[in-house]
């Protein structure tokens, strides 16, 4: 397990001018993402805020179908909200494949980190029924927009990634048989200024 810096909770930048200055950005400098750097990104993603299991995320039901994971150059790793930390899942770059899978858009093998979003829907299910799908989605866009809002408050870049093979991506993660992949959101210092 990798313990993260404990999330900051006042930040250098006002949410209206994250806002303000939200862009896709697909083209990154060659500098990894520092710990602190990751550890603010994947808690505002979902981390939790409450001692009851509440995280910076709405969740129908607080059923919390979101898994989050963070692929590197060294690997794989889950992020764990509840003790705010990563757990090692593969070793080596999968951002190659990845790029691959999301029909060679190259961008994503060139970032220094991709966050991936997937859900697990029977966690929603069991109580929602047909309407979990939809509550599943709006929580993925809360969480996605999260990390792209941290990213700016933090001086970095993001681009959401829609467009790829939903079998591949679950392939090279190696997810769950009921994980299905949503997004995939490379992060980093943008090599030009939006």
């Amino acid at each position: 397990m990798i313990q993260l810096p404990k999330p900051e909770m006042k930040g250098k930048m006002s949410l209206e001018e994250a806002m303000s200055k939200r862009a896709s950005v697909r083209e990154y400098r060659q500098r990894e993402l520092t710990q602190e750097e990751i550890g603010q990104i994947l808690w505002s993603a979902g981390g939790q805020t409450r001692p009851w299991g509440g995280r910076t995320v709405p969740s129908a039901g607080a059923l919390y179908p979101l898994e989050i994971d963070l692929a590197t150059p060294e690997g794989l790793f889950r992020y764990l909200p509840e003790r705010h930390r990563l757990q090692p899942r593969a070793t080596g770059n999968l951002l190659p494949k990845l790029a691959a899978a999301a029909l060679h858009q190259n961008f994503v093998a060139r970032a220094p980190a991709v966050v991936v979003i997937s859900a697990v829907y029977e966690r929603t299910k069991r109580r929602y029924g047909s309407r979990a799908d939809r509550y599943v989605h709006m929580e993925a866009g809360h969480a996605a927009q999260n990390i792209h809002l941290e990213a700016v408050a933090l001086g970095l870049g993001s681009v959401a990634v829609g467009a790829f093979d939903d079998g591949e991506v679950h392939r090279i993660l190696g997810l769950g048989a009921d994980e299905k992949p949503l997004y995939l959101i490379p992060v980093g210092e943008p090599e030009r200024r939006p």
